[in-house]
């Protein structure tokens, strides 16, 4: 991967309430500007972090949001949650979309809540490595 698609980039947050619901659609990005963003979403389920329900019935993008913020030109997702996809359902849109366009995808996120809406640069730079298809990083945001 190239590092500009993981370094320095402009980043969005969209903020979410847990309660309201899981899935999160097309309709939730609408009127937002994404292109060559980072776009983070925020669930609050981070709260359940080190806790067995953080597993269970977590927030998740539908294949149609993940299909719009390909084609609204993001540069990377991140989402506090477990998992971009549903894991009830044994498909995986979000993941097949967002890294078919070679967008990476960061989950288990935390402290999303320090971020402005908008007006910082995101960093998630894994050490260079291949062959894998899941690895830690350490994510950081300058403002």
């Amino acid at each position: 991967m190239p590092l500009s698609s993981l370094a320095a980039l402009p980043g969005i947050v969209v903020r979410f309430n847990e309660a309201d619901r899981r899935a999160i659609t097309r309709e939730d990005f609408a009127n937002l500007d994404l292109r060559d963003k980072a776009v983070l979403v925020q669930t609050r389920w981070d709260r359940h972090w080190r806790t067995d329900s953080y597993f269970e019935g977590h927030p998740f993008l539908t294949e149609d949001a993940a299909r719009h913020l390909a084609q609204s030109g993001a540069k990377l997702v991140g989402i506090d949650s477990y998992n971009m996809d549903d894991t009830g359902d044994g498909r995986r849109p979000a993941h097949t979309i967002l890294l078919g366009s070679e967008i990476p995808i960061v989950e288990h996120m935390t402290g999303l809540e320090q971020l402005p809406p908008d007006g910082f640069e995101l960093f998630a730079v894994p050490p260079k490595i291949r062959a894998f298809g899941t690895f830690p990083v350490r994510v950081f945001a300058t403002t």
